[in-house]
């Protein structure tokens, strides 16, 4: 892929992450995943070379970047086939927002662990019952009026990689005492919290990382527990949102990447008739078009990328939002396109490619699906009137 409209240090990341990627690749995750073990190597490798906390401030052992780096990081280990999903939960969502609106004490118990891999942290917002309404959120934190801990209650599900962090950045609701009404905080809840269990979900899909039900039964926390201010809430939600989208295209981008260049070697060597598959239009066009799909989403997310880390929350929300609808669409057509040219060969294990057919989709429906992503540039960027 074109790489002109990056800066000369960006190309330098890029190619260190795709040669650590390669190293790895498909079949190493494929083994971890048959295994039913995590990537930990792969891992340990990406935060010795500093790659996992490459967003996170140098002050707590971070590369002083930002998310652009991050998503060049994730974009490359998947164009290599071993893309590590907890990049964007761990150091983006959760780091994120503990180096922005963290006290000093959250910052250095939780950014140099996050930066160097040692320490994992798992991100709750989605409820059974919420879906992509976050105003309906019922998971309730109130104050022990003796002690001034927050006892926290509720539901989550579809939350990736629990069973193997530290602690979970919940997003709970607040009562505001002036109006009553619920507001959103967010509390870093340790993983062997009393009262605080998880069920693993049954996913068809198979990853690395698994899924998971969570249910809060007056989970006691100290009052050291909230991040950033209680009266600024939503704001710091957004905060870890807006790279979380970001870096799902990221995630969405290699993988197209991945399945597109399995299909073009393919296309390349295979011979049917008189000359390669791929001299012929009907193979060629439809990979050309996707890559040209994948490489605007790129350009949607550097830009969005870009915006977040000048600081333009606003700007970069309508981006990301972009970037995650374009990157989840260009994906699933590549890999579609990529199976559709191998054939009969697109469905073994051999190549690799028909487990990426149910991967390919959770671009497009998390962490937040397309319908409302349509809904959100409707009201937001067009000005049209709401429907609900």
């Amino acid at each position: 892929m074109s790489t002109t409209l990056e800066t000369e240090e960006h190309k330098a990341l890029r190619s260190a992450v795709a040669a650590l990627g390669k190293r790895y690749g498909r079949e190493y995750l494929a083994r971890v995943v048959a295994e039913g073990g995590q990537p930990t190597e792969l891992w340990a490798e990406a935060a010795k070379l500093g790659y996992l906390g490459v967003n996170l401030p140098e002050e707590y052992g971070g590369g002083g970047s930002g998310i652009s780096e991050l998503s060049i990081v994730l974009e490359e280990l998947g164009a290599a086939g071993s893309p590590l999903l907890m990049l964007v939960v761990s150091p983006a969502i959760c780091g994120t927002v503990i180096s922005r609106f963290g006290t000093q004490e959250q910052k250095r118990a939780w950014l140099p662990g996050l930066a160097d891999g040692t320490r994992v942290m798992a991100f709750g917002i989605t409820e059974p019952d919420a879906g992509s309404n976050s105003h309906r959120i019922t998971t309730t934190a109130r104050r022990d009026g003796d002690s001034g801990d927050w006892l926290l209650t509720g539901r989550k599900v579809f939350i990736s990689g629990v069973d193997h962090a530290d602690a979970v950045l919940i997003v709970g609701r607040t009562e505001d005492a002036r109006t009553g009404s619920l507001k959103p905080c967010l509390f870093i809840v340790p993983r062997d919290a009393e009262g605080f269990e998880r069920r693993q979900i049954d996913m068809e899909l198979h990853g690395a990382e698994k899924q998971f039900e969570l249910v809060l039964d007056d989970v006691r926390l100290p009052a050291d527990a909230l991040v950033g201010d209680e009266d600024a809430g939503l704001l710091q939600l957004f905060a870890g949102l807006n790279p979380e989208r970001i870096m799902t295209a990221a995630f969405a981008i290699g993988m197209g990447r991945y399945a597109l260049s399995k299909a073009i070697e393919y296309a390349r060597d295979r011979s049917v008739w008189k000359t390669p598959i791929g001299a012929h239009q009907a193979i060629a066009h439809p990979l050309a078009q996707a890559h040209i799909d994948l490489e605007l989403a790129r350009l949607m997310m550097q830009k969005a990328a870009h915006l977040y880390d000048a600081g333009d929350d606003i700007g970069a929300g309508e981006a990301a939002n972009m970037a995650k609808y374009a990157a989840g669409e260009a994906c699933v057509k590549a890999v579609d396109q990529a199976v559709h040219t191998l054939g009969g060969n697109g469905l073994t294990r051999e190549f690799g490619l028909a487990s990426l057919i149910t991967a390919a989709r959770v671009a497009r429906i998390a962490p937040v699906s397309r319908e409302m992503i349509l809904n959100y540039v409707s009201h937001q960027t067009l000005g049209l009137p709401k429907s609900y």
